[in-house]
């Protein structure tokens, strides 16, 4: 199995560094479970109809440390109702990274593409040129590339699914001969 390419339009530019995500859906909303008023709650403190902005495949563009804080879930789960594929950053604050990839929710870490991006740009991702482009100003961005366990996680969708894939393959390379 593998990843399929990404390609979508930048929903959000986040300027600053060390950003929050609690801040997404508004602190004071973070323990609302259900995910279709969290939903509607998104971006509303900077744009208060970024819910019906957003479009299935859209991408996040963030800053350094990205998902800074404590790696509440609310936001993302937010995000990832409303349609959108992945976050691409400069960097990720690693329990945020740790959380999200293990849900199978692509982070991506591209440094300089917040300044090659601009709100509703279209960006590509390609995993097997681990490359980013934005169709708007033709500029290619080198991706980090994710490591194995990663990557394994995020093509099964999450860390369950893929443990249980391991151990189902162990199982298979240990069984008897028939």
């Amino acid at each position: 199995m593998s990843l399929a390419n990404l390609h979508g339009r930048a929903a959000w530019v986040f300027e600053e560094d060390d950003y929050d995500i609690d801040l997404i859906v508004g602190v004071r909303n973070i323990k609302i479970t259900d995910v279709k008023e969290l939903a509607a709650l998104a971006m509303a403190d900077y744009v208060p109809d970024f819910a019906a902005t957003v479009a299935r495949g859209d991408l996040l563009v963030g800053g350094e440390n990205f998902g800074y804080g404590h790696p509440h879930y609310p936001a993302m789960r937010a995000m990832r109702h409303l349609g959108i594929a992945a976050v691409i950053a400069e960097s990720f604050s690693p329990g945020f990274f740790r959380g999200e990839t293990s849900m199978g929710f692509p982070l991506i870490t591209c440094p300089g593409i917040r300044a090659a991006t601009a709100r509703a740009d279209t960006l590509s991702v390609d995993w097997a040129t681990s490359q980013v482009t934005n169709h708007r100003s033709g500029q290619v961005l080198a991706l980090q590339p994710f490591s194995a366990s990663e990557r394994g996680m995020l093509e099964a969708g999450g860390l369950i699914p893929y443990l249980q894939r391991r151990l189902a393959a162990a199982k298979g390379a240990t069984a008897p001969a028939a």
